[in-house]
């Protein structure tokens, strides 16, 4: 039997509706994981891009604390490895990458050392050159600096009560004493701050702060690591 106009009237905006509801759905759902996706991505994504460097990374492995990155504009032909000056668990080591003509760069830092209260004793430092270490209220930490000769500039490390953090010379051409920090995450979850250094007056001392969060919650995460 036909459906009578009534019907057909009925069923014809039956259908508009469903169509319309649909289509609300749709765009509801993409949206929603738009908004998810963007949400899950952006934080590393959004970590600050280095001149010359790719990364740094950060990731935790057994008991170490594994921070790598490329340096772009470096060239060498073999591998190195340097120990850490009083940090006797830890290490830098370099090789060429395998995917650009850049340099691998890797340092692994031994949670044991982190927790060494001797490093705490080291003379406090700002940054090399004598500007304040960004984000900092006193404007340094206990550090102790070096000289590797494939950067040239002093390496240094950080570590107070509440902040581990690497200073890598390298140029960076952002103008004479500028400094930008941003918040910066590993595995979408904030893990301290990344400041790029330009020169400072002497034309020299430019390059790039990782300051990593150590507030308690961290430090308990990490312990559980070497018990």
């Amino acid at each position: 039997m036909s459906p009578n106009k009534n019907e057909t009237s009925f069923l014809s905006g039956l259908k508009m509706n469903i169509a319309k509801h649909t289509k609300t759905l749709v765009v509801s759902l993409a949206l929603v994981l738009a908004t998810a996706f963007s949400t899950s991505c952006k934080n590393e994504e959004n970590n600050l891009t280095i001149p010359g460097v790719k990364g740094p990374t950060v990731t935790l492995h057994e008991d170490t604390v594994l921070i790598s990155m490329v340096l772009e504009n470096l060239q060498l032909e073999g591998g190195l490895r340097y120990n850490i000056p009083e940090y006797e668990n830890s290490y830098i080591e370099i090789s060429p990458d395998l995917a650009s003509s850049g340099t691998l760069m890797a340092i692994s830092v031994n949670i044991v050392d982190l927790f060494d209260d001797r490093l705490q004793l080291l003379p406090p430092q700002e940054l090399p050159g004598g500007r304040p270490l960004p984000g900092v209220s006193t404007g340094r930490l206990p550090a102790v600096a070096f000289t590797l000769d494939f950067l040239g500039g002093e390496t240094t490390f950080y570590l107070g009560p509440k902040f581990f953090g690497i200073f890598i010379p390298v140029p960076m051409d952002i103008g004479t004493n500028n400094i930008v920090t941003a918040r910066f995450y590993s595995n979408k979850v904030r893990a301290g701050n990344l400041s790029i250094v330009g020169p400072d007056d002497s034309g020299t001392n430019s390059g790039f702060l990782l300051l990593l969060d150590m507030s308690s919650t961290v430090k308990k995460m990490l312990r559980k690591r070497i018990e």
